[in-house]
């Protein structure tokens, strides 16, 4: 197993800091939330570029994916979504990120509908991420917060460039259980999100193991090279704890509950 953290949960902070807390705390990459508030987005420009991938190149932290905001089944022209789409597969490109993360965002829109739509935008992407070695992951989030949800998308796309995040929380909050889960999302999974919370009324972000998600069994379900990434989401809960301070503790946490069975 190779462990991640979010950026989400150290909301702008400078990538030499990301970096510099990766290399300190033992993990192996990072999620960049690639958002204009952010220190990595889109409009960077080449040299920007370059100097970010530098800087994690020399802190040995890897970049694992590039976490984009397009919503790949919104209502709307595809024109903008596909540009947007574009636009982070270079950025993942350029940066050296093998994935691009991207949500459903269906809203409310009937998802038999909802999901042709993504599936057909997807597939518009999938030449030109193939073209840049970038695979564009869909999350289960928002109007597909199922395993089965989003895995229908992938396997209508029929895309090997296009593929699955699998965030741990959603999918539990969506009544599905972690083993169905992971059965349709292992031919598309990129990565796993993990995180924890008190309650599904309560989503306020805790250290991990101090809530109620079954991460365990969710580990358990894994190859032992899969990544998976703690997703801590500071940025929309900003009472939260700080998570520098719980890296290690959270680090240690993830590898006792991924330890192979005796």
């Amino acid at each position: 197993m190779k462990l991640a953290f979010s950026t989400l949960g150290v909301p702008g902070v400078p990538v030499t800091e990301v970096a510099r807390l990766a290399a300190a705390h033992g993990y192996q990459g990072v999620e960049l939330r690639a958002h204009p508030e952010e220190p990595v987005h889109p409009g960077l420009g080449p040299v920007e570029r370059a100097s970010v991938a530098e800087e994690f190149g020399r802190a040995g932290v890897e970049i694992l994916a590039v976490a984009g905001y397009t919503r790949v089944a919104a209502p709307g022209e595809d024109g903008p979504v596909l540009a947007a789409l574009a636009g982070l597969v270079d950025l993942a490109h350029d940066l050296g990120a093998p994935y691009v993360r991207v949500f459903p965002g269906g809203g409310d829109q009937d998802p038999a509908e909802a999901g042709p739509i993504a599936a057909r935008r997807l597939g518009a992407a999938a030449p030109h991420a193939a073209d840049q070695g970038v695979r564009i992951l869909l999350e289960t989030h928002d109007s597909h917060p199922a395993g089965a949800d989003v895995a229908r998308v992938a396997g209508t796309v029929g895309h090997r460039q296009i593929g699955a995040v699998w965030d741990v929380m959603h999918t539990w909050l969506a009544g599905e259980e972690p083993v169905a889960s992971h059965a349709v999302l292992a031919p598309h999974l990129g990565y796993v999100q993990v995180k924890d919370i008190a309650s599904p009324e309560d989503t306020t972000p805790l250290a991990l193991g101090a809530g109620v998600l079954p991460l365990k069994t969710c580990l358990d379900l894994l190859d032992p090279g899969d990544w998976v990434c703690w997703e801590y989401e500071k940025r929309w809960y900003p009472d939260a704890a700080e998570l520098p301070r719980m890296l290690s503790a959270g680090r240690e946490h993830l590898l006792r509950l991924g330890a192979p069975k005796e």
